[in-house]
């Protein structure tokens, strides 16, 4: 009876635990663009958050894909520190009205190149800002990537969101677009913590490990007090 008590506690021990941890883990990192909102017609400085996710190898190069269908009239880059940055331009089939004049050709890639020494390191992660303006009057703007290691490895984030809500394997970064007249009528929001910026997954995921650790430690508890009183317990 007494080593079948032990058991129990053991495996409920264990359940709860593999809960917590389970549940709390994060979700694999990928490059993003902050913020995520921008207007209609405006001009806005993003960043591209780019976090190394190999545990051996250096991030050397990023390029970062603007879609031509939705062009960007003016791209501003802001230089990072031992990286050289290039920009290719294509023909556009509808001129853009930039500053009351109007370009034939826009920025659709940029690709950035860390000199030996500078690479984004296991377990680090860089930024690249860019300007970018005036936006298009679209709902949104899908914005792909490609991160190399130094190994030769690319990753490519070019996943496009899904209908379903659930995020894809390899996302691409999303820059929602509003209308101006909407963006004046919205009450802007609280500037967000650095800690919400680095959760990747969004609020649900803190939702459910929240949830998760009370679940958990509750479970412990439980599995201690079946461990006490079966030491306790007389032997049969």
């Amino acid at each position: 009876m007494k080593q079948t008590a032990l058991r129990r506690a053991a495996t409920v021990t264990a359940v709860a635990a593999a809960f917590v941890f389970g549940l709390a883990g994060p979700a694999a990192a990928h490059v993003t663009v902050n913020p995520d909102t921008a207007t209609q017609g405006g001009y806005s400085k993003v960043t591209f958050r780019v976090p190394n996710e190999s545990d051996t190898e250096s991030t050397n190069k990023l390029e970062i894909n603007l879609p031509a269908e939705a062009p960007i009239g003016s791209v501003s880059l802001k230089p990072v520190p031992g990286w050289t940055a290039t920009t290719e331009k294509s023909k556009l089939a509808t001129p853009v009205k930039v500053h009351d004049s109007e370009i034939s050709e826009a920025v659709i890639k940029i690709t950035w190149t860390a000199a030996s020494g500078s690479e984004i390191k296991p377990g680090t992660f860089q930024e690249f800002d860019l300007q970018l303006g005036p936006l298009p009057a679209v709902d949104q703007i899908v914005i792909k990537a490609l991160q190399t290691y130094t190994d030769g490895t690319i990753v490519r984030w070019i996943d496009e969101p899904t209908t379903d809500g659930t995020e894809p394997e390899s996302p691409a970064a999303v820059l929602k677009l509003t209308p101006a007249g909407a963006a004046a009528e919205t009450t802007e929001p609280a500037p967000a913590t650095e800690a919400a910026a680095e959760t990747e997954s969004g609020g649900g995921g803190s939702a459910w490990g929240v949830a998760g650790l009370v679940a958990g430690l509750a479970g412990l508890v439980l599995g201690l007090l079946a461990y006490r009183k079966a030491a306790t317990a007389p032997s049969a």
